[in-house]
């Protein structure tokens, strides 16, 4: 049986900023995991200008569950004032899926 799981992909402006915010995303269990997809050539209109950047593009995985505050984590703590943040839900293999709602959990505190 599949199970549900959220996708979702910013940009940032370099792999510094891209691992420090893969790993606090995934301290904060918001995410399962965090793949860095390299170096992409963005080109867009800003502020009334065509502008062009390389920015490192980051994919995250996480659950149904925590996809609002894995969204509103990425917009606090991303350098630019409008991050681009996409997310879709995609359908997971039974398997990968029941690993992504685990990891997403936070440990219980005793």
């Amino acid at each position: 049986m599949s199970a549900n799981v959220i996708l979702m992909l910013t940009t940032v402006p370099d792999s510094v900023i891209a691992e420090k915010l893969a790993a606090q995303v995934l301290d904060a269990r918001l995410a399962a995991c965090v793949s860095q997809q390299g170096s992409v050539h963005s080109n867009y209109h800003w502020q009334g200008k065509l502008e062009t950047a390389d920015e490192i593009q980051l994919l995250f995985k996480t659950s149904v569950a925590r996809a609002q505050e894995l969204e509103q984590f990425i917009q606090t703590h991303h350098p630019y004032d409008t991050p681009e943040i996409l997310s879709w839900q995609a359908t997971a293999s039974a398997a990968y899926g029941q690993w992504v709602i685990a990891e997403t959990q936070r440990p219980l505190h005793v």
